[in-house]
């Protein structure tokens, strides 16, 4: 069994609201803090929308990180299709990153919660340096540690710097926060109205029908470390709140138990 279809699993349970889990790291794609259609800039009123959404899983007691990707500043792969350097295309995406974290952070501590930026790339000024029992013991206190600067290195992703960051530090699972996205469809809803939402998808499968969750690289490193990927819509407010909760939105990869499987007869499970 590789897969449920959402609408054909059995009832959710009655919705618990204490945390499911007590450390998570959320994934949050440059975009989400875009200015316009265009996908481009800092809209700080987005941001603003972001942070409150955080700031309710510091007040559950919940530890929380943060990795924030850089697509709206600039893309690494898209600024070396036209010529550059890939190298040095990267390393401007990974400054995008830590644009976005600043933006963040400063927009969570004006919400008096307590931040630490910590980079990959040494940028003393700014931020701590990464130092995975640091951030630990920022996360006991109750602080909320932003991850900026990726891994630091070209050729690596935001999504792989969330999965290696939440081993590291322990989360229980990786929130994939996306940009007016409700979860994980057999095809882009918007060109294909038809496709079917995912409720529970395992690993493999997401890997085999290049759904694009997040990149192979990453999706193998939750897979060998059977780490869970809960993908929702950042755009509902209080989402974030309720995927930390328990409450069945969105789309779940990980590995498939015996209480996922369990729908009505004639749903649609499956492992081909």
């Amino acid at each position: 069994m590789a897969f449920v279809i959402a609408g054909e699993q059995r009832a959710p349970d009655p919705f618990n609201r204490k945390p499911h889990y007590q450390r998570v790291l959320v994934k949050l794609s440059g975009e989400a803090f875009a200015a316009d259609d265009s996908g481009f800039g800092l809209d700080f009123g987005k941001i603003d929308g972001i942070a409150g959404q955080l700031a309710e899983i510091v007040d559950l007691g919940v530890q929380m990180a943060v990795v924030v990707g850089g697509g709206n500043i600039v893309r690494g792969q898209a600024a070396a299709a036209v010529g550059m350097d890939r190298n040095r295309a990267d390393y401007m995406g990974i400054l995008g990153t830590v644009i976005n974290s600043l933006a963040l952070q400063d927009t969570l501590e004006r919400r008096g919660v307590v931040t630490r930026l910590q980079t990959a790339i040494q940028m003393t000024q700014i931020g701590e340096p990464y130092i995975p029992r640091r951030a630990v013991r920022h996360l006991e206190k109750g602080r909320i540690v932003i991850f900026g600067a990726g891994m630091g290195v070209p050729y690596f992703s935001t999504d792989t710097t969330a999965a290696q960051r939440s081993l590291e530090i322990g989360a229980e699972a990786i929130l994939m926060a996306k940009n007016g996205v409700d979860g994980i469809y057999e095809a882009d809803p918007k060109r294909h109205p038809e496709a079917r939402k995912f409720l529970h998808l395992d690993y493999l499968e997401a890997i085999r029908r290049e759904l694009k969750v997040m990149d192979t690289t990453a999706l193998s490193l939750c897979k060998d470390n059977d780490l869970p990927i809960i993908v929702f819509d950042l755009l509902t407010e209080g989402n974030i709140r309720r995927a930390v909760c328990g409450e069945p939105i969105g789309t779940v990869v990980g590995s498939m138990s015996a209480s996922d499987l369990d729908a009505p007869r004639g749903s649609q499970t499956s492992d081909t």
